[in-house]
């Protein structure tokens, strides 16, 4: 079994604003992550997922407790020895004036370097190997401020990577990268945490993301912090919990979030495999339950030769419909 490389003992995390101002999120935490483990904490904003993070990453001070790496409490590390063991990639991510996207990326190496900072030829090809992990080479000589959010963020995981800690701890690293450049991402991170033995914590909004991906999940809530696999916290229904209070639903067997509906129609459906399943998805957003027992009003789908099509009929009068789109234009206006 893989060792316990970060563990928090008792740890009360918050802000520390003197005497009556302090602000306690939790307390009591006692936390792990494996070597080769990558966690997702995911919760509603506020919660705490940011604080936690960056205490965690030796930024934050606790207010109670302590934090271990290997056994040993991150008070007794130095500033340099620290950033050996522990990477963090925040949301803000900064904008220096004429700072290229090669020189931000060099700035990981910089607890591996001696006091001069200059860049040994192992530096060099950890910033480039870097660089081409997280596919921003073309940018390589762009200064930081010309660029777009999600390359910058992107900029900012190459920098984390060239650290080459052994923790990496990630807050919103997909906040500002479109849908394939997220899941790229943290492909990355499982890769690395799964074949390099890494430690990697993110925190994240997306829950796709998150019960695709981590290995565990730590989830914020009002009371506690609750850890298991995605799956055990759907089972156990404390997943659910985050959904109080709002108007979403998750659908145990799909495995789907979706807003709560109320219909106000009913259509018989035949049909078969993809084609049907989209289709009644298309229905249920525009408030039609669809059964698979006959009504008043029926639907078809056929696909005849490579074409789609929709029959619609009342047993008098049949309507054929080309796409969904049309389909659902006319039922809105005879379903109410």
């Amino acid at each position: 079994m893989h060792k316990e490389i970060l563990t928090t003992k008792s740890l009360s995390i918050g802000y520390e604003g003197g005497g009556k101002n302090q602000k306690r999120l939790f307390s009591g935490l006692n936390l792990a992550c494996r070597k080769g483990e990558i966690i997702g904490l995911i919760g509603r904003n506020g919660s705490g997922k940011s604080t936690l993070l960056k205490t965690l990453a030796g930024i934050i001070e606790p207010l109670d407790g302590n934090i271990f790496i290997n056994d040993l409490s991150i008070k007794g590390f130095k500033r340099r020895e620290l950033a050996r063991q522990v990477s963090f990639v925040s949301t803000e991510v900064p904008v220096i004036p004429n700072l290229s996207v090669s020189e931000l990326v060099s700035l990981g190496r910089y607890p591996h370097t001696d006091w001069t900072g200059r860049l040994s030829p192992e530096d060099i090809k950890q910033v480039n190997i870097s660089i081409d992990q997280v596919d921003v080479g073309y940018l390589s000589g762009k200064p930081i401020a010309e660029i777009s959010d999600g390359e910058r963020q992107r900029a900012m995981i190459a920098r984390a990577l060239a650290q080459d800690t052994r923790i990496m701890i990630l807050d919103e690293p997909t906040a500002f990268l479109d849908l394939p450049n997220k899941y790229e991402i943290l492909r990355l991170l499982n890769h690395l945490a799964a074949k390099k033995g890494k430690a990697i914590l993110f925190s994240t909004h997306d829950l796709g993301i998150a019960f695709h991906e981590a290995d565990k999940i730590w989830l914020f809530l009002d009371e506690n912090i609750i850890t298991g696999a995605p799956e055990d916290l759907i089972l156990n229904k404390k997943f659910f919990k985050l959904f109080d209070n709002s108007s979403l639903t998750f659908d145990l067997v799909k495995g789907e979030i979706r807003p709560e509906r109320s219909f106000t129609g009913k259509l018989g459906v035949s049909g078969e495999g993809i084609l049907k399943l989209w289709t009644v998805r298309a229905l249920e957003r525009i408030g039609i339950e669809a059964v698979d027992k006959d009504q008043e009003l029926n639907l078809s789908i056929d696909d005849i030769d490579g074409e789609l099509l929709w029959r619609l009929n009342d047993y008098k009068t049949e309507l054929i419909f080309h796409s969904i789109y049309e389909l659902c234009l006319h039922l809105k206006t005879i379903i109410n």
